[in-house]
């Protein structure tokens, strides 16, 4: 049996070539003090010895793992997987890993993960809670052991904490009177859990437009759930067996396309017996037949900014610390499910 070979350490590069140990680290770690021609000379012998650096024990003397952690619903979601595309763009840039973990939408999940994480000594958290969380004392708990923990898309109220999110009552506003301009009166919402401030905050925008454009709101075409795709199918059976619906706003697009789908099977026509627009602009929206009229929400950006404000509190360089909101712009995406109802747009 061959033996393992033994790996380099400092004191064999120190060894090979008669300098002491603390110039060969300061060397290896890039120190001003350190001439540039003896860190060639270093750094040529550690190539040749197949010197690796030991991260861990530069994390333990240190104090800081360079690594977060990341908690999102479902990353198999084009909104999540594009936050966390720019949480890694931006990680990378700073020399940190990232754990991804995804909650699944369960509350007893994300507390579990939490606690991994915090056993896991991550420097910070970054986190979209689960549609089930509406106690934050585990949140709470992890923000008074002294580790940043930043909110984004789902916002959460914890003192010192900051938030990262959309405008969703003016996306939800926009989205709804864009409905209404096409000529709806009759509008349905599928409404996540209002439990949590972002599915209140686009029934508000909802209830805005409507209130705007003088339109009684009706609480028969309010549907709350999870907004998975088997939701669609019942929100679809339910419009069916309501009179005159002519518009739906859907909180997100998996439930939208769900529900025309099963209205187009029983016989209704999108958008001309009724229009649709969705919300997270999901790449299906795109390619789904009518193509689906949608909000489009910023998560490459999103994920940037929630991580480069996470590594300033974790760097100790943010300016202003506690209580932030930091709001980003949607935009409407206008496709097929409501560019052909009946009537033109008009302002």
């Amino acid at each position: 049996m061959t033996r393992k070979k033994k790996k380099a350490t400092i004191h064999d590069i120190s060894k090979a070539l008669g300098f002491n140990s603390s110039t060969v680290s300061r060397a290896l770690n890039d120190s001003p003090l350190i001439a540039d021609k003896t860190k060639k000379i270093i750094l040529e012998k550690s190539k040749e010895l197949g010197y690796q650096r030991n991260s861990l024990a530069s994390k333990l003397r240190t104090n800081k793992t360079k690594t977060i952690g990341v908690i999102v619903p479902r990353i198999a979601r084009h909104f999540c997987s594009s936050v966390i595309a720019g949480i890694e763009e931006m990680a990378f840039d700073k020399g940190y890993d990232v754990i991804i973990c995804q909650s699944l939408e369960t509350v007893k999940r994300e507390k579990k993960l939490l606690d991994t994480l915090l056993a896991n000594r991550v420097d910070g958290v970054l986190i979209a809670i689960s549609m089930e969380t509406t106690n934050f004392d585990h949140l709470e708990n992890y923000k008074n052991e002294g580790f940043p923990l930043l909110f984004f898309d789902r916002p959460c109220d914890i003192e010192g904490c900051t938030n990262v999110v959309i405008d969703d009552f003016k996306a939800s506003f926009d989205a709804t009177e864009h409905l209404i301009r096409k000529g709806c009166k009759n509008i349905v919402h599928f409404s996540g859990p209002k439990t949590l401030a972002l599915y209140r905050n686009r029934w508000r925008g909802y209830r805005a437009a409507l209130e705007k454009n003088n339109i009684p709101l009706n609480d028969n075409y309010i549907f709350e759930s999870k907004l998975m795709e088997k939701d669609g199918v019942i929100g679809a059976q339910k419009i069916l067996s309501l009179p005159e619906v002519d518009g739906v706003f859907s909180a997100n697009d998996t439930t939208a396309i769900s529900a025309m789908q099963y209205l187009k099977k029983n016989g209704k026509n999108v958008p001309e017996d009724i229009a649709f627009v969705g919300f997270n602009n999901e790449p299906m929206s795109a390619v789904f037949a009518p193509s689906l009229t949608t909000i489009h929400q910023p998560g490459f950006e999103m994920g940037r900014m929630a991580s480069s404000l996470l590594f300033e509190e974790i760097d100790g360089t943010r300016r202003v610390k506690g209580d932030q909101v930091k709001v980003l712009n949607p935009e409407l995406i206008i496709r097929d499910s409501t560019s052909k109802h009946m009537l033109s747009e008009s302002i």
